[in-house]
């Protein structure tokens, strides 16, 4: 069976930037197993799942060991795929997820995702945490999904070398590390998720769905400019709006063909 298959550098207006995902269209969804086997073998930090409703689209996201409730990058190269590719007459889709309905709209220069914010609470620093940094962040913040932790300067993130087996062992699935921003940028971060299979994710839109309400709160400000400086690197507009964050950014198509996902 040979399904389309897209992969799309996203928060990027390059090749070769931002976040590479694999956006598959299928007429149905396979067996959890299948698709995961589909994710792992395509081996990026997501692989995307689309299957037609009417107008919108049902959407999952699989890294190449688990699925995930909610992916900011491949849900913005699934837009640029129904609206670049399947119907370029569209103006704005609408995904339903894990995390619920899911809309992306054009903008002038790429697409505009609104996703539901994530609000994190201060804890203790765990030791753990310490001995995986090597040093001792000035707050900790976490959620269900995540632990934040915020580091003095801008540089101090961009030369961090972790380590990933302790991050793995905390008691939550990813650890996002942020700092006041520089170069014109709000906000500076990076984004480790090695127990699932990512260990450090290039450009993350559920982390600034935490990034965007916290530095928000900080800086007195609803609009930001964000920067994730791994080494593929990814620029974000972030605007918070009630409870929701949106999300902008741009996309480069790098791949596009069939593959064939028979067993």
């Amino acid at each position: 069976m040979f399904v389309p298959l897209y992969q799309v550098d996203a928060f990027a207006s390059r090749r070769f930037a931002g976040n590479p995902a694999a956006v598959m269209v299928l007429d149905a969804f396979a067996a959890d197993e299948h698709l995961q086997a589909i994710a792992g073998e395509n081996n990026l930090a997501e692989t995307a799942f689309l299957v037609p409703d009417g107008p919108d689209f049902h959407l999952r996201w699989f890294t190449p060991t688990v699925e995930v409730p909610l992916c900011g990058h491949a849900t913005l190269a699934s837009a640029a795929v129904v609206m670049e590719r399947l119907a370029p007459e569209r103006r704005s889709v609408t995904f339903h997820s894990a995390s619920g309905p899911l809309t992306v709209s054009r903008a002038e220069t790429g697409y505009v995702m609104n996703f539901p914010a994530r609000p994190m609470i201060q804890t203790t620093i765990p030791d753990t945490m310490a001995a995986a940094l090597g040093r001792f962040p000035v707050e900790v913040l976490v959620d269900q999904f995540n632990y934040l932790a915020l580091l003095e300067t801008a540089d101090h993130v961009r030369q961090l070398a972790p380590d990933l087996a302790a991050i793995a062992r905390l008691d939550r699935g990813g650890l996002i590390l942020t700092a006041p921003g520089d170069d014109g940028y709000h906000c500076v971060s990076r984004y480790f998720a090695p127990a699932k299979g990512i260990p450090e994710d290039p450009v993350t839109g559920g982390a600034h769905c935490a990034l965007a309400p916290y530095w928000a709160a900080r800086l007195g400000k609803t609009s930001l400019r964000a920067f994730q400086a791994s080494a593929r690197g990814g620029e974000l507009l972030c605007r918070v709006v009630g409870d929701r964050v949106e999300l902008e950014g741009s996309c480069a198509f790098y791949l596009e063909g069939r593959a064939d996902i028979r067993c």
